[in-house]
């Protein structure tokens, strides 16, 4: 067996892992203050909306020796708008200016084949309106809402409000940290990002239903037993998935960087270089959010109602009378859940002590 397997054999056995849940403050505080960066970012630089939203045209060349950025300054010394040039495989150049009208469009049109050298009747030229672009992040807006109300009617069914409250704020938090990064670095959002953005929310929401999974199987009638807490029973659930989802992750940022720093970085493929560039990004953000923010979040609900509190303060009670003794707290004799939650290194008083208490 590999070593990341056998340490996956090893987390879901609860033989070795980590407190999550114990840490769940450091991992808030991360999260607050990457958001906080992300809004204040949105607030002041805002976003680079691409002309599919605010408006504009796209110029397509045909193949030219002009360099890229002096096609630039040519395109924004034309049309007096900032300009995006894009090199396309076969040495066409794709110019994309924002702002511009169809009176607007044709003047600049002439002028870069003058510049450029090339005949007008080549240069393709599409014009978008921002009615269109409106349109277009209304629906978005439509799809993004429907899917959430889906997303929360869908787990409170499933699983329990409470763990539907937690994904929902879990998919915000990957939202969130995905808008504020084009904001920060300036990429364009299109129609592509948009996409991409709907995308990512699929992602995020399987590896935590995975967990959430594993929670409600290992917490059925945790309050008929005094040997684990909830937050102990939802630590081992993270772990005992948490190989599962870092392999996910893996898996799935392997071909979406390929197409990233590939498709997008080497062939300058325009509308495959968005979607990518939001699903790389927000693929990380949904498997952070899985492991460290959902879980924990769904942990600190549960541990407000009163049964749970009980159930708390009878194992913290029972545990200190165990210490007060100098017995070995883990060794309890009503386990009725079958749940054993993971802990920051190993258990060294193995199965041997569980079973021999058995069969006193």
């Amino acid at each position: 067996m590999s070593k990341l397997g056998d340490l996956g054999a090893r987390l879901h056995r609860g033989e070795v892992g980590y407190d999550f849940i114990g840490n769940r403050r450091i991992w808030y505080g991360i999260s607050i203050l990457i958001t906080i960066t992300a809004i204040v970012a949105l607030a002041v630089r805002g976003l680079n909306m691409g002309i599919e939203f605010q408006g504009g045209a796209v110029f397509t060349t045909p193949k030219t020796e002009v360099s890229v950025s002096q096609a630039t300054d040519y395109a924004e010394e034309a049309s007096g708008h900032d300009a995006i040039v894009q090199q396309l495989g076969n040495g066409s150049l794709r110019i994309q200016v924002g702002g511009l009208d169809t009176a607007k469009s044709d003047q600049v049109r002439t002028q870069l084949a003058k510049d450029l050298n090339v005949p007008e009747a080549k240069i393709a030229a599409e014009l978008v309106g921002p009615s269109w672009g409106e349109q277009i992040a209304t629906k978005a807006w439509t799809g993004l809402a429907v899917f959430m109300v889906l997303v929360v009617i869908y787990l409170a069914i499933a699983f329990e409000w409470r763990m539907a409250i937690a994904a929902l704020i879990a998919l915000i938090h990957d939202l969130t940290i995905t808008v504020g990064i084009y904001s920060l670095v300036g990429f364009e959002v299109t129609v592509g990002t948009v996409i991409g953005l709907l995308t990512i929310l699929g992602y995020s929401l399987y590896d935590t239903v995975v967990v959430f999974d594993s929670l409600k199987e290992q917490t059925k009638d945790v309050t008929k037993q005094t040997r684990w807490t909830y937050s102990d029973i939802a630590n081992r659930s993270i772990n005992g998935t948490l190989v599962r989802s870092i392999n996910t992750t893996v898996v799935a940022l392997l071909p979406v960087a390929g197409l990233l720093f590939i498709g997008g970085g080497v062939l300058g493929a325009g509308m495959l270089n968005d979607i990518s560039l939001s699903l790389f990004v927000g693929l990380a953000a949904g498997a952070y959010s899985s492991i460290f923010i959902a879980t924990p979040l769904v942990a600190d609900l549960k541990e407000r109602e009163p049964g749970i509190k009980a159930l708390r303060k009878r194992v913290l009670a029972k545990r200190a009378a165990a210490a007060a003794k100098g017995e070995n707290p883990d060794l309890a004799d009503d386990d009725t859940t079958g749940a054993e939650p993971a802990v920051v290194g190993p258990r060294s008083s193995g199965r041997r002590g569980r079973s021999t208490e058995r069969r006193g």
